[in-house]
C-alpha cells in the first residue's frame, strides 16, 4: 500500500534531495565519535547491572537511528511531494446525433460477415468510440420505431445498447418513416446548432404510422439533417429463412428504395450512402464522422494536491521518540 502510494507522488523541489548527502556524513561522525565497539559503563562488580547493562547496550544507537530517519523525512518534505490530477474541459459545442438502424427480418441477410446487422451494430459502436464530446441516441425501426437509448454522452451505456440490438425485438416489416420520426423527436428539444440523424435501412418502406416524406418535412422543420445509408449488395443476397426442416439460407432480391434515401438526405442538407460489404460502410461512418465535426475544444487542467505534511509529521513524531529515549529508559549515567 505504500509503494502504491509513492507510484502516484512527484516532486515540486527535487533539489534538496540534495542534502541526503548529509546523511552519510551524519553516519560517518556517529561512528568516529561513538565507534561500535565502545565499552559499556564500567562499575566494580557488573553482575547485578548486567541484564540491564545488556539491554542498554543492544538499543544504544536506537536515538541516532531515529534522528537520521526524522532527518531524511524533513529532506522528503522540502522536496515538496505532491499528486497530480488532469483534468479535461470541454468549451464549445458538439453534435446531437441519433442512429437509426433497422432491426428488420432481412437485416440477417448474410452478404455481410456475419450478416448486415452485426456489421451495422460494428461500424455503429466504432462511431460511438469516435465522437468523444458529443451526445449520442440509438434508435431502432422495422415494422414499428423505438428509442433503444436516449441521448447521452455515456459511452458504456451506448454500446451497450448497440451491443443488444438483435432481430425480432419489433414487429417485422419496414418503417422507414416512423424510424426517421422517432429519431426527430429525439432531438425535438436539443438546444445544440448541429442536430443529425445516420438513418440505416436495408429495404424498402412498406409500414408505419407515419410516412417517409411527412417524416423528411418533420426533420426539415427542425433544422435536423439526414445521412440515409443503403445496405445491402447488388442483384441476390442469401437470407435465413425458417422453414419445416429449420432455418435454410435462400438467395433472394435485394431491394432498397435509393430514390426514397436520396430524396430524404438531399432535403435535410446531408447525403445518401449505399453500402455494399463491411469495408465499404465502415468507410461510410468514417466519411460522416469527418463531415460532421464537432466546434469543441478540450482543454486539460492539472492540479497538484501538497503532499509533505505526512512526512513532515514522521519526522515530527521520531525526533519526539528520540528525545523521549535519550533522556528516559536510555538516559546515560553522568
Amino acid at each position: 500500500m505504500f509503494f502504491s502510494y509513492l507510484n502516484n507522488i512527484s516532486f515540486a523541489a527535487p533539489q534538496f534531495f540534495w542534502l541526503g548527502l548529509l546523511l552519510p556524513v551524519m553516519i560517518f561522525w556517529y561512528v568516529k565519535k561513538n565507534g561500535v565497539n565502545q565499552a559499556g559503563i564500567k562499575v566494580s562488580s557488573s553482575k547485578s547491572f548486567a541484564g540491564l547493562t545488556s539491554w542498554k547496550s543492544s538499543f544504544r544507537h536506537l536515538p541516532f537511528l531515529l534522528r537520521l530517519l526524522s532527518v531524511a523525512f524533513i529532506i522528503a518534505a522540502l522536496a515538496r511531494p505532491q499528486t497530480k490530477t488532469d483534468e479535461q474541459q470541454a468549451e464549445g459545442e458538439g453534435v446531437d446525433i441519433v442512429l437509426a438502424i433497422d432491426v428488420s427480418g432481412s437485416m440477417t441477410a448474410q452478404d455481410f460477415t456475419p450478416n448486415r446487422m452485426e456489421a451495422a451494430k460494428k461500424v455503429a459502436q466504432d462511431f460511438i468510440d469516435s465522437r468523444l464530446t458529443d451526445r449520442i441516441a440509438i434508435v431502432i425501426f422495422s415494422g414499428e420505431s423505438f428509442t433503444q437509448c436516449p441521448l447521452t454522452t455515456d459511452r458504456a451505456v451506448l454500446k451497450s445498447a448497440v451491443d443488444n440490438i438483435r432481430n425480432g425485438l419489433l414487429e417485422d416489416g419496414t418503417a422507414i418513416g416512423d424510424g426517421l420520426a422517432t429519431s426527430v423527436d429525439r432531438l425535438r428539444s436539443s438546444k445544440t446548432k448541429s442536430k443529425v440523424i445516420i438513418l440505416l435501412t436495408d429495404g424498402e418502406n412498406n409500414g408505419g404510422l407515419i410516412g417517409p416524406t411527412n417524416a423528411k418535412e418533420i426533420a426539415k422543420a427542425f433544422g435536423v439533417k439526414v445521412y440515409t445509408i443503403g445496405v445491402g449488395t447488388e442483384g441476390y443476397a442469401p437470407f435465413p429463412v425458417r422453414t419445416e426442416m429449420g432455418v435454410v439460407m435462400q438467395q433472394q432480391k435485394v431491394t432498397i428504395d435509393e430514390k426514397l434515401l436520396k430524396e430524404i438526405a438531399t432535403e435535410t442538407g446531408g447525403k445518401y450512402f449505399r453500402a455494399k460489404d463491411n469495408a465499404s460502410l465502415a468507410g461510410i461512418y468514417k466519411e460522416i464522422d469527418g463531415l460532421e465535426k464537432s466546434k469543441v475544444e478540450i482543454s486539460t487542467l492539472t492540479r497538484y494536491t501538497e503532499k509533505f505534511f505526512p512526512f513532515a509529521i514522521a519526522a515530527f513524531v521520531l525526533l519526539l521518540l528520540e528525545f523521549l529515549l535519550r533522556f528516559t529508559v536510555l538516559k546515560k549515567f553522568p
